[in-house]
Formats: C-alpha cells, sequence, structure tokens
C-alpha cells in the first residue's frame, strides 16, 4: 500500500506520521512573557538538529481559535527557553500541561509544576527533571504552507541531574526519557549495543 499525501487531510497525514516516526522525545518547554509569566508546554515535534552549532528545531502550531501558542509568542518575545526532559514521574504533569489556557494563566499553578531557577536569564526548569537545556531562538524557519512554525534554537548551556551521570569523565548519562508513539507514551525499552564493525 503506498499513501498519497496530496489526498490526505492535514489530520490523516499527522496521524500516519504520528505512528511511524518514533519514538519522538517530548520536550516540555517553558517561556516566559515580557511580564514574566511562565509557560510550560509539551512538544513531540521536537530534535536534535546539529551538534554544530549545537541546536534543535521544534515545530509549533496554532491555539484553536488559529492564534500563535504562548510558546511560539514568548519565544519571539524574549529569545529564551529551558527545554525540559520528560521521564516517567512528570506524565501526568506533562498530559495535563498540554490543556489550552488563557496567557495570562501558568501551567506551574494550575497543575502544580514546581519549578526552580538554574541559570540567571532564562526561565526556570521543571524541578526534578534529569537533564534541561538552556536556549535562544537561534532561527525561524519560513516552511511554504505549513500549519506549523519551525523554530531553530541554539543551546547555550545543560542541565544534568546527577543521579543520571553514569561516568562524569565519559559523560555518559543513564536515563529514561519519556516519547511519543502516536496518541500514546512510552519508555525506550530494551538498549542493543551495536557488533564491533569489522
Amino acid at each position: 500500500m503506498v499513501v498519497d499525501y496530496a489526498d490526505k487531510e492535514f489530520t490523516e497525514r499527522y496521524q500516519l506520521m504520528a505512528q511511524t516516526i518514533i519514538p519522538r522525545p517530548i520536550a516540555w518547554i517553558c517561556t516566559q512573557d515580557a511580564k514574566g509569566t511562565l509557560n510550560i508546554a509539551p512538544f513531540s515535534y521536537f530534535m536534535g538538529l546539529s551538534s554544530e552549532p549545537p541546536t534543535m528545531i521544534i515545530s509549533i502550531g496554532h491555539k484553536s481559535d488559529g492564534s500563535q501558542k504562548d510558546t511560539l509568542k514568548n519565544l519571539r518575545e524574549t529569545k529564551k527557553c529551558t527545554i525540559c526532559m520528560v521521564d516517567e514521574a512528570h506524565l501526568e504533569q506533562m498530559h495535563f500541561s498540554s490543556k489550552e489556557l488563557n496567557a495570562t494563566v501558568s501551567e506551574a499553578e494550575i497543575f502544580n509544576i514546581k519549578t526552580q531557577k538554574i541559570l540567571k536569564g532564562f526561565p526556570p526548569i521543571v524541578t526534578q527533571v534529569p537533564s534541561a537545556f538552556f536556549c535562544e531562538l537561534y532561527q525561524e524557519v519560513d516552511l511554504k504552507d505549513s500549519k506549523t512554525i519551525p523554530l531553530i534554537v541554539k543551546i547555550k548551556a545543560q542541565y544534568i541531574a546527577e543521579e543520571i551521570i553514569a561516568d562524569t569523565e565519559k559523560l555518559t548519562l543513564n536515563f529514561s526519557p519519556l516519547a511519543r508513539i502516536g496518541k500514546t507514551y512510552a519508555l525506550l525499552g530494551k538498549k542493543i549495543i551495536p557488533p564491533q564493525i569489522p
């Protein structure tokens, strides 16, 4: 079976992509508006892009009324965000925080998400996440005919929880981030060590 994407609606294409381009890591993106109101929103259209310059790409859609999401508005305003990796302990709060709220209301208050300030000049991180990236807006991508706006952010620093560091010298990390598969969530399963290349 070959599916011609030109014959499919946006929602059908999304469903097909979301179930086969997997697993997609979940980023909990923290931004603040000019007044300091904290927005915490989960994104699964998010991925590492390059290590030189150290960058990630996030695809941001719109609110149900067509207006820009708070994450996009805040990033355009302040140029800063903190991207937290989500683990199983935060699953419920992360899922609830996807609910559309008024821009003047913070998910931190509504869903009792505890945060802590780590790095000056950047939004706080969600408390007890395994890792978080402190990023600046690097480039907005003009993706013609897109319903989402891809943003490239540059990583300026990274927070790593001490308990996930397996080897300090080699900077080897060991943790189980949440991933998105279709409409469900998953943890990475069995790790496979590749054979030596002859």
